[in-house]
């Protein structure tokens, strides 16, 4: 049972072949193209409206420097919420539960703010590494663990989005599980847990979007650090 629960996460294949490529490519087709009109229909205008705000959100605490990431952390942003709430479909793969991609997605892009500080303004990025006003015997102790701290960002971005939506995933099938367990035996606690699944599909839902932002957002506060 244990082995089936688990099945879902596993990277889907055809003839071999497999089909991540797929399920991470096939997101970008579902966007609405935006016509040359300059009145649009609802759908591009509700887009256009939802990226609007997510980017002035998101650049307000960066400077000039930074609002060159404007596009990329946007695109991040939309492609994230998109995978995962395709995930929540039947029948689907979720990308973004495999750890591999998390991290393929966290390292360069934390990489690349912390490349940007070094070269931009290297005292200020060395400077983070020791707090101001810290005890001369205290100085090699606090060094190391700033730098381990330093090197787990990557980490905690790619676990917390992976964890977050095998947990969900994992819940939705054990109480759909449960539900199709009880309905044969006791009709009315199975209607009750079917009420509980239906919450917590809600709650899958907004955590989809929220974990989408919360990586984007950390992001954008790993280069304010550095910008």
């Amino acid at each position: 049972m244990m082995v089936s629960f688990f099945d879902q996460f596993a990277s889907p294949s055809f003839l071999g072949i497999p089909l991540i490529a797929v399920a991470i490519a096939l997101p970008w087709v579902l966007f609405p193209t935006p016509p040359s009109r300059w009145v649009n229909n609802r759908l591009i205008t509700i887009q256009t409206w939802f990226i609007n705000r997510f980017t002035n959100q998101l650049m307000l605490p960066l400077n000039v420097g930074g609002h060159k990431w404007a596009l990329l952390l946007a695109s991040l942003m939309v492609f994230l919420i998109t995978i995962n709430m395709l995930g929540l479909l039947p029948y689907t793969f979720t990308p973004t539960t495999q750890l591999s991609l998390n991290m393929g997605l966290a390292v360069p892009l934390w990489l690349a703010t912390v490349i940007i500080g070094m070269r931009n303004q290297p005292t200020v990025a060395l400077g983070h590494l020791l707090p101001e006003g810290t005890p001369i015997p205290l100085i090699p102790v606090l060094i190391i663990i700033e730098t381990i701290s330093l090197f787990i960002r990557p980490l905690a971005l790619g676990v917390r989005l992976t964890a977050n939506l095998t947990a969900g995933h994992l819940l939705i099938q054990l109480i759909a599980t449960a539900v199709f367990v009880l309905l044969p035996i006791m009709p009315a606690v199975a209607i009750l847990t079917a009420a509980v699944l239906f919450l917590l599909t809600l709650l899958e839902v907004a955590v989809a979007m929220i974990q989408a932002y919360v990586f984007v957002l950390l992001l954008s506060l790993y280069l304010q650090e550095n910008v």
